[in-house]
């Protein structure tokens, strides 16, 4: 197995990984062959039918939120139905709801209309999915706050001071004390400093930060932030029950390269997973240890000694996740074939004894023979790893393009399944907690050319249903999803318990009004404020009239308090386009220009929705 590793790797070096993926994405090009061909027994065809066939009128068990990429959305669909249920703006502006046009989302936004969403994290209590949040990072340096009581973006924190490149986030804290943020691309900080690019390995800084999380409302704000050598910082996970208060990132580039870093990153045998006690670093801050750089309290392990050691793990990792049990922490290098386990105890025993091989810019490098329970043959190119109930864990392979499952102390591959095509991470049902469901997991491939009808050169997104409920894994559905998932997370539908409808009480907006008798206009010099009632089938007024250069502000209300009642405002030439939900209240300001203009309610609400309409009409001076 290592020779054949050995042989490929040395190949792909040599010719260039994107050299590799042309070859392979070749060889898999085919017209879609008739479905009759596909493989699969009559049996095994009935089995996936039957296992993911919900009945009209009822529901999935679980729901999956998977990241937008650089759509900046997050997308919501069931299990195992894989239907798309919900799309979630958060970075980017969505006019089927009406997102980045209102006055309050615009300001969320601020002047970014775009951010690469990459991994969303639901809020834990005691390392189980509670149900109430979800966060979302993005590249620009920004986390998201999407509150899962009505599936809304509350809060866009960011971007955060010293992080450049936000790929290493939004891991989660067992009981949602704090979102861990880190730099994928390493600066000079504060942000706006200058250093040439032949002062990379002294001058550029890494930097891994903490988000500290309100317990009640769940907003963020600053915590602390620990200076780190220029490597470029991954993926992480929170350390919980034994391994509680720490967590792991991977980091690459451990050469301190710049350039073609296929080549100049690629020359050590092993990068770093960096292991982090955060409750230390937490503890520091508290005492004002560190210093101010860009308005945030950054530490520097080298003069404050045990808040980072370095676990070296094989060449270019992407994937670390920490056992359900909390004694495991598991590295994969992507240029490697094998996934290595890393035992928790022996990392402290480690930590106590010294047992260190060398530094990085004054943090210790403990001694990967040291720290190592196993190395698991799973196949090339593993990336990342989720866990299942009875110590069962799943690796996908984007060379191989499969998923291999294993088991936690006894270090062998029990089976593996092809996928198409290229996968790169996966989501079990609730994976990232203490306590795994077993029963799916999704493949998050890259490519899906060759299984479905052609919709020209942007294909479809895959994302591959898998029955892991028995030891021998079965493929059950296809699903092709829109761009670019990255990363999901998967919840049992009953920990969530959303609203339909906002209770009237509750909408404590300055300018929401509840009859159509409180509706009109008012003004205070050149600043007009229009109160606006939306109710099947009018909206209230019908016009209204305001003079050319006024600043208007419309405050648009709907006051049903019927499921799926939705409004919208749409007001034609001014680029403005609000969707109200039954019971809430948006607002848009705009200045006027000189004219009549159409008003109408863009979301279809009963027979009588193209009667719902009005015009604006603007004096000139």
């Amino acid at each position: 197995m290592k020779r054949l590793w050995n042989a490929r790797l040395s190949t792909w070096l040599a010719a260039g990984a994107g050299v590799l993926l042309l070859i392979g994405y070749s060889a898999c090009s085919p017209s879609a062959p008739p479905s009759s061909s596909r493989g699969g027994g009559t049996s095994d065809i009935a089995n996936a039918a039957q296992r993911t066939y919900v009945a009209p009128g009822d529901l999935d068990e679980y729901y999956v939120f998977a990241s937008g990429g650089h759509s900046g959305n997050v997308y919501v669909y069931g299990i195992p139905s894989m239907r798309h249920l919900s799309t979630i703006p958060v970075f980017s502006p969505y006019p089927a709801t009406g997102y980045g046009f209102d006055d309050d989302s615009k300001k969320m936004l601020g002047g970014l209309t775009w951010g690469d969403a990459h991994h969303p994290a639901l809020s834990e209590t005691a390392g189980d999915y509670d149900g109430r949040w979800l966060f979302i990072n993005e590249m620009n340096g920004r986390v998201a706050r999407i509150d899962l009581r009505d599936f809304k973006t509350k809060q866009i924190y960011g971007p955060v001071p010293n992080i450049s490149g936000n790929h290493g986030s939004s891991f989660i804290t067992p009981n949602s004390e704090y979102v861990m943020v880190a730099s994928r691309f390493s600066i000079p900080i504060p942000k706006g400093t200058y250093a040439p690019i032949d002062k990379y390995a002294t001058d550029y800084k890494g930097v891994i930060g903490a988000l500290k999380i309100d317990a009640t409302t769940g907003n963020l704000d600053l915590g602390f932030q620990i200076l780190m050598p220029p490597f470029d910082y991954d993926i992480g996970d929170a350390g919980k029950l034994t391994s509680d208060g720490w967590m792991f990132l991977t980091a690459y580039n451990a050469e301190r390269a710049t350039g073609k870093l296929e080549v100049t990153a690629s020359q050590r045998d092993r990068d770093y997973i960096a292991a982090v006690d955060w409750r230390a670093a937490e503890k520091a801050a508290a005492q004002g240890l560190g210093e101010m750089i860009g308005g945030v309290r950054v530490l520097d392990p080298a003069k404050v000694p045990g808040l980072v050691y370095l676990m070296p793990c094989g060449k270019s990792p992407h994937g670390v996740a920490v056992s359900p049990d909390g004694k495991y922490i598991i590295g994969s290098g992507k240029l490697q074939g094998v996934t290595t386990a890393f035992n928790f105890e022996k990392v402290q025993t480690a930590i106590r004894n010294k047992d260190f091989d060398g530094s990085e810019d004054g943090i210790p490098v403990l001694k990967y023979e040291s720290i190592k329970d196993a190395e698991v043959e799973v196949g090339l190119g593993p990336l990342h790893t989720q866990f299942g109930p009875d110590g069962m864990a799943y690796t996908s392979l984007f060379v191989d393009s499969a998923i291999a499952s294993w088991k936690l102390g006894e270090w062998k591959v029990i089976d593996k399944v092809p996928v198409s095509y290229a996968v790169g991470h996966l989501a079990a049902a609730e994976g990232d907690t203490v306590n795994p469901d077993g029963n799916y997991l999704i493949s998050l491939n890259k490519l899906s050319h060759g299984r479905h009808l052609n919709v020209g050169p942007s294909q479809p997104e895959s994302s591959q249903l898998i029955d892991i409920g028995d030891e021998k894994m079965k493929i059950l559905y296809d699903a092709f999803t829109e761009p670019e998932p990255h990363y999901a997370q998967i919840v049992k539908a009953d920990k969530l318990k959303p609203i339909e409808v906002y209770p009237k009480e509750e909408n404590k907006h300055p300018l929401a009004i509840w009859d159509v008798k409180d509706a009109g206009v008012t003004r205070v010099g050149n600043k007009v404020t229009v109160k606006i009632v939306a109710v099947r089938s009018t909206l209230t007024p019908t016009s209204f009239e305001v003079q050319e250069g006024d600043i208007v502000t419309v405050a648009v209300t709907n006051i049903e308090q019927t499921t799926d009642e939705l409004h919208g405002f749409g007001l034609l030439d001014y680029n403005i386009n609000l969707v109200v939900d039954p019971g809430e209240t948006k607002t848009v300001t705009f200045t006027a220009k000189k004219g009549v203009f159409p008003y109408y309610c863009t979301n279809f609400c009963s027979a009588l929705h193209q009667e719902m309409q009005g015009y604006l009409i603007v004096k000139p001076r």
